[in-house]
């Protein structure tokens, strides 16, 4: 056990170290970030708990848990990204090291440091922890009720794992604890995607059923026990409205999507062959029959396999298609990664040379990409007339500072990449594992303290100083042929008094009581100049500022 704790705060302090500086070095991103922090910062401000608000308007896209999270740190913290990140900054320090818990429990503890490097090591997942989204705590929640749940089925049916020493029931209960956590993050997805994995793990054992009823119903219940928290509660204390938009937003999402979110449809593939490099790559062997030494490895893998797929396959079925939908993957996807590894070191497997090939080969190309990130930024003007589209010509424009020293970034990739190789070559396994993982672990965090600053800036830094400039005025700040959240959180917008505000033609042309701030873009703001009133501020970088006075 001290063995364990020590190995744990080890991870941990790790994690630490790679997830929690910078986090304030960047403002948060439109849509997802500012949107689910403005959700918190209203929460406070309400001082209700218990409904999810953004614009101080009911918003039912999402459950509480996250904001609940959000609001803690917020608390403790203030309003500011730091804040808004730090929950998930959290979540990458206790992920890591429940896969170090769950991969020694399966098989010893250096399967569960190689599983942990591949997770903090791969690109997507380690910078996923320095966001403020939700999924990171969805993930973590759906996989360990995942987990709880082959523990149960491992104990109940008597297969060849010591250190099982609870209850069937209770593996259950853990199972259920965590899959209510799991919906009141994210919503009833999590429960599919678990039944899924159920379903198609009893399809392969030829419909063979691994649980007991009474076990199964106790699962559910207790699930339904901890979502009560807050659907039993907002249902009883307001009545179903929230609860039924919620759901039908649910079944929207799953049946059409957003503008800007179809994508095609070999999207999450791609994302999971690129985002979560380098363990993607070092994954595919473990696809292919291996030879388990034990049942339990065996029976793990399987479980891992199926997740991956069904995840990637329901996701891609749905119409909307976004870079975190298919995020639970990651978990099996660094699992076989690890696996692979694992069976090199212990001669269980044999190498395949085209892993190390495909690895070298994306690797430099997403090495060149930040070699050539700086060069580009130095000449970046000579650029834009070779971009068609009005506002990211505008967006180019931004001044920003280079050095061009941040290519060396990309050099240090490049060089961790063939010290990997040349460590693969030599049949020094673990060796190679801790040179891949943790230099792209390095990397990223060399990326988002250095590279990510300086892009965001560009996408939308002349927008954001201008919200936050109008930080407690009493004014109205209305976005203009497009939608956005930013106005909201960087405003520290009260709420309204008068609800016209919620009018963009009063804002427009109406009685205003305050003066009203509009914020367009250069290829969507002629449609709005020939408002009388309205006077333009001025331009930068693609955003177009306006203001109308009070009228006389």
């Amino acid at each position: 056990m001290k063995s364990f704790f020590k190995y744990g705060v080890f991870i941990a302090l790790i994690g630490a170290i790679l997830f929690i500086p910078f986090l304030w070095s960047t403002h948060l991103f439109d849509w997802d970030e500012i949107n689910f922090a403005e959700c918190s910062r209203e929460m406070l401000k309400m001082h209700d708990y218990t409904r999810i608000y953004v614009d101080f308007k009911p918003f039912w896209e999402k459950p509480p848990m996250f904001f609940w999270m959000q609001s803690v740190s917020m608390k403790i913290f203030g309003i500011n990204e730091f804040a808004a990140r730090f929950p998930n900054a959290i979540c990458g320090i206790a992920t890591l090291v429940v896969i170090f818990l769950c991969g020694s429990k399966i098989y010893n503890k250096k399967f569960g440091l190689l599983w942990s490097l591949a997770y903090l090591g791969s690109i997507f997942p380690n910078m996923y922890f320095k966001s403020g989204i939700i999924d990171p705590w969805y993930n973590l929640f759906t996989f360990l009720s995942l987990f709880f749940f082959i523990l149960y089925h491992w104990k109940r049916n008597g297969f060849d794992k010591e250190g099982l020493r609870k209850k069937p029931v209770t593996y259950a209960v853990y199972a259920g604890i965590f899959m209510g956590l799991a919906i009141l993050t994210k919503g009833q997805v999590a429960l599919m995607v678990f039944l899924l994995v159920l379903g198609v793990y009893i399809i392969y054992n030829h419909f063979k059923l691994f649980f007991s009823w009474p076990h199964a119903i106790l699962f559910l219940a207790v699930t339904l026990l901890v979502t009560f928290s807050w659907y039993g509660y907002e249902t009883i204390k307001n009545g179903p409205w929230f609860i039924t938009e919620f759901l039908k937003y649910q079944y929207r999402l799953f049946t059409t999507h957003d503008a800007g979110q179809k994508g095609f449809f070999g999207y999450h593939y791609v994302v999971i062959l690129i985002g979560c490099f380098p363990a993607s790559i070092f994954a595919i062997p473990s696809f292919f029959k291996t030879s388990g030494s034990t049942r339990y490895d065996r029976d793990f893998k399987r479980w891992m396999i199926i997740l991956f797929w069904v995840v990637t396959i329901l996701f891609t079925i749905v119409q909307s298609r976004i870079i975190h939908y298919s995020s639970l993957a990651w978990f099996p996807v660094t699992f076989l990664a690890a696996y692979t590894f694992y069976k090199w070191e212990q001669k269980e497997m044999s190498y395949k040379k085209y892993t190390g090939i495909i690895t070298a080969v994306i690797g430099g190309i997403i090495a060149l990409a930040l070699l050539a990130v700086p060069f580009f930024a130095l000449n970046i003007r000579r650029f834009i007339p070779y971009v068609k589209d009005k506002f990211a010509q505008a967006n180019m424009q931004a001044d920003v500072y280079w050095s061009g020293w941040e290519s060396s970034i990309g050099l240090f990739l490049i060089i961790m990449i063939i010290i990997g190789m040349w460590r693969l070559k030599r049949n020094e396994f673990q060796k190679a594992a801790r040179t891949f993982f943790g230099g792209t672990a390095i990397f990223i965090f060399l990326v988002s303290a250095i590279i990510v600053p300086r892009i965001e800036r560009y996408s939308q830094g002349a927008d954001i100083d201008f919200l936050k400039q109008r930080k407690g005025e009493d004014c109205y700040v209305a976005t203009l042929g497009y939608k956005s959240y930013a106005q909201f959180f960087y405003t520290q917008e009260e709420k309204p008094v008068n609800t016209n505000y919620y009018n963009e033609g009063w804002l427009l042309t109406g009685k205003i009581d305050k003066p009203v701030y509009f914020v367009s873009r250069i290829n969507r703001v002629s449609d709005y100049l020939q408002y009388p009133g309205l006077k333009e501020l001025y331009r930068k970088n693609g955003y177009v500022f306006l203001k109308r006075e009070i009228p006389k």
